[in-house]
Parts: structure tokens; C-alpha cells; sequence
């Protein structure tokens, strides 16, 4: 696989792929951004970090032997990083970095320099940022949660709309399924093996109406923390959000939706029905836009309804983000 120098950079610094030193570990983002701005202080680019001593990074970036050490020993895994990639494209999975042009501008906008480094996906990279709504919630809904959860995967699939959500069972599946049923498109950011995800989603794939993209390496187990920490990636490739059904002040599904309200990513709709969670009511209270059950309009409409409810909400303004 031919990859820019400087992606190739950044998988050799800041993934895992290909290291097999269990005492050697790749950049965390936290690590990254500072070195990051140092090289754009010095007008250096990832690639140029491969080519340099230990004693040219000491010098040039201000670091310690350690880091420079430890920065040097990563770039020395070429040749393992490139066989993992070869077995990777061998599935139909790609990196794709902060480096890249093609990057979702949406992560480096509204996160910045939380965005991910890396990102590998599956499917129709072009649709990661499109235009679209964002779906999440529980696993296990009541019968008003599913019926909202497949009516706008079906009203995405028919207005031209991307379905966003989070891939798991319950509100994400039902949703994605009703969106490809629908002759539509759909993003699945996934927590946990995207290995696994492409063996079962191999048509839609075929077809280019699906992107499956995780933070987290290809065949990463499933981790709490790495659902919690992918939330927030479903939301701001998003352009509006509707939380089917939340737990009070637990769970992903409140985190992400309380983390989006304070942060004005996107504007977050929340299900309000007879039956709703406690979740959903204290979403209400703390200022999310209520979706009711049932939507009266045409599904079509669900767009523009959503655009002209969130008119008056005040959202996050961009800043410049930073390169790489």
C-alpha cells in the first residue's frame, strides 16, 4: 500500500499496528498534539520526524532522551507496519489521518485537537461528514424507541441523508437497517472490532452505502471506555442529533448527549413520549429540542423540520484547526 510520507508517520508514532514490543507503546493523542505544535513551530512535518536522530529531535523539538528514544524505536517498524496494512486492504480496510486531506473537516473543526490521529474504515469514505442525522440511544427500547428509531433511519434513507450512529445493537442497528432498506446511506462509528463488522455487512459495503470507521485498532475487543470515548465522533460528523432513550446521569448515551449540549456541536433532538426515561426528560431540562412521538410529517420533511427547530440555537463558531 502507497501511503503519503506523512500518514505513514503518523502510523508508525501513533498506532499499534505492527508492534509487537510489549514494552514499546505508540504516541496517545495526549502525547501527540504537544509534539504536534512543536513541529510546527520548527516547520517540520510528521515525515520529517522519521529521518531525524535522537539527538537532532532533542535538539530541534526541546525533548527529552526518552521521547526521542522512544520516537526513534517507533519509526523503526516499517517493515511489520506495512505487512499489518497489507492484511488489512486484504479485508477492504484503510487508515486515514490528520494528515490526509480527505480527513473528516468535521473532526477537525468542532474537536480539534481531540480529533482522533488515526482513523480506519471500511466502505465509501466520502461519506464521512455528508450531510446527516445522528442516532443514539440504548440497547433495549420500548416500542416508541424502536418506531422512532427505524422512522428516521427510513426518513434519512429518503431525504438524502446520512444515518450516523454507533453500530451496536438496539437503536443504532434498527436504524441503519431502515435507512439501507431504504435505499440510503449510513456511517457506523464502531467502539470495538471493525474486523469483525465488514465480514457482516459485506453487501452494503459493496454497494458503497456504508462507512464503518473506528478510532480504535481494526480488531480491538470491546472496552467501556472505547464506547465512551467514540461518542462524541458520532455526533460531530453529524449536522443534527436525536437521542432515542437515555439513562439519568449514566451511560454513554447521556454522556454523549450532555458532552454535545455543552460543547453546541450539533443540536440535539431528544424522543418525548408519555413513557419516556428519566434520561430523556433531564436532557429536556438541560436544554435538548424535544422530538415527538409520533412525528406528524412526511418523513421527507424531517430535515427541514429539524432545521427550522434548531434555527434559534446558539452553536459552537470554528476555529482554526490545527495541520496534522
Amino acid at each position: 500500500m502507497n501511503l503519503p510520507p506523512d500518514s505513514l508517520a503518523l502510523l508508525l508514532l501513533c498506532s499499534q499496528l505492527g508492534l509487537n514490543d510489549d514494552s514499546l507503546k505508540s504516541l496517545t493523542l495526549r502525547e501527540w498534539n504537544p509534539l504536534a505544535r512543536k513541529m510546527q513551530a520548527a516547520s517540520l512535518r510528521p515525515t520529517d520526524l522519521l529521518g531525524l536522530s535522537i539527538e537532532d529531535l532533542q535538539a530541534r523539538l526541546e525533548l527529552t532522551t526518552e521521547h526521542a528514544t522512544r520516537i526513534t524505536q517507533l519509526a523503526e517498524r516499517s517493515n511489520d507496519l506495512h505487512h499489518e496494512l497489507h492484511h488489512l486492504a486484504s479485508l477492504g480496510i484503510y487508515p486515514l489521518t490528520r494528515a490526509d486531506p480527505d480527513y473528516p473537516e468535521k473532526y477537525r473543526q468542532r474537536l480539534k485537537d481531540s480529533a482522533p490521529a488515526i482513523l480506519f474504515y471500511a466502505g465509501e469514505k466520502a461519506l464521512l461528514g455528508q450531510p446527516g442525522i445522528a442516532v443514539v440511544g440504548s440497547r433495549h427500547l420500548d416500542d416508541a424507541g424502536q418506531e422512532c428509531a427505524r422512522f428516521v433511519g427510513n426518513a434519512c434513507g429518503l431525504s438524502g441523508q446520512v444515518l450516523y450512529s454507533g453500530g451496536a445493537k438496539g437503536v443504532d442497528t434498527l436504524s441503519m437497517e431502515s435507512a439501507l432498506e431504504a435505499r440510503g446511506t449510513a456511517v457506523s462509528v464502531l467502539a470495538d472490532s471493525l474486523e469483525r463488522a465488514v465480514k457482516s455487512r459485506k453487501e452494503a459495503l459493496k454497494r458503497g452505502d456504508l462507512c464503518l470507521v473506528t478510532p480504535y485498532n481494526p480488531n480491538a475487543g470491546f472496552s467501556v471506555g472505547a464506547a465512551m470515548g467514540r461518542n462524541r465522533l458520532i455526533y460531530t460528523l453529524a449536522d443534527y442529533a436525536i437521542v432515542v432513550a437515555s439513562d439519568a446521569e449514566t451511560g454513554g448515551t447521556w454522556a454523549g448527549a450532555t458532552e454535545t449540549l455543552k460543547n453546541n456541536w450539533v443540536p440535539v433532538f431528544v424522543l418525548e413520549h408519555e413513557a419516556m426515561p428519566e434520561g430523556n426528560k433531564m436532557l429536556l431540562q438541560k436544554g435538548a429540542l424535544a422530538f415527538p412521538h409520533p412525528f406528524k410529517e412526511s418523513p421527507v420533511k424531517l430535515p427541514d423540520w429539524m432545521k427550522e427547530k434548531a434555527a434559534s440555537l446558539p452553536l459552537r463558531q470554528p476555529n482554526q484547526p490545527s495541520l496534522f
